[in-house]
């Protein structure tokens, strides 16, 4: 009986090993390879540079402040929004007061910035993402945007709104999501136009 149980342990133990360097090893050796090789930019976290150095990533939303600047979509992630190690909903529901009064507080602020006047607010706007992160806003936010950030740059409305055209993504495979428009790019591209400002 010793030498049955002991036969058996050792086989379960040789499975544990081979398993362990299969699977905890080898094969994330090989999904980083292929990665590496295939998605460079992608796998290192789709990492965006300017002048050399490493501003944001395509893929996470980060803050902007000031009207020179065209604004993501609210963030629920960390205490300032946008922190990658805390997102996240708020979790509030559709009748929580504590949602609604946000939305207002954003129409509001929208409407002192924007003064979209008798433009809807897009819904991007005015609510956060499941994730918190969303780099991504929809044209109609954009364009919405688009002639306070011309008079805060002293650039023509027509050269803002021809700019956010440009950056319009269409649907994912065609007809998957909605278009967007990525912000940090999009300011990236808004700053080549009138640096320092």
């Amino acid at each position: 009986m010793t030498t049955t149980f002991l036969r058996q342990a050792l086989a379960g133990l040789r499975v544990l090993i081979v398993l362990t360097v299969v699977t905890g090893g080898l094969y994330p050796l090989a999904v980083w390879a292929v990665a590496q090789g295939a998605f460079d930019g992608q796998a290192d976290g789709s990492k965006v540079n300017r002048d050399g150095r490493v501003v944001g990533s395509s893929l996470i939303g980060q803050n902007f402040t000031g009207p020179q600047w065209f604004q993501p979509r609210p963030s629920a992630a960390g205490a300032n929004g946008y922190d990658p190690l805390a997102s996240g909903a708020s979790n509030l529901g559709p009748e929580n007061p504590a949602l609604l009064d946000a939305v207002e507080t954003r129409r509001a602020e929208i409407t002192a910035a924007d003064q979209p006047g008798a433009t809807p607010v897009p819904p991007d706007a005015l609510t956060a993402s499941g994730s918190g992160l969303d780099p991504h806003i929809s044209p109609a936010y954009a364009r919405l945007q688009a002639p306070r950030v011309a008079q805060a740059r002293g650039l023509a409305p027509q050269t803002v709104e021809a700019l956010v055209d440009d950056h319009v993504e269409g649907r994912v495979l065609g007809f998957l999501g909605e278009s967007r428009v990525n912000v940090l790019e999009l300011n990236l591209a808004l700053d080549r136009l009138t640096p320092g400002r």
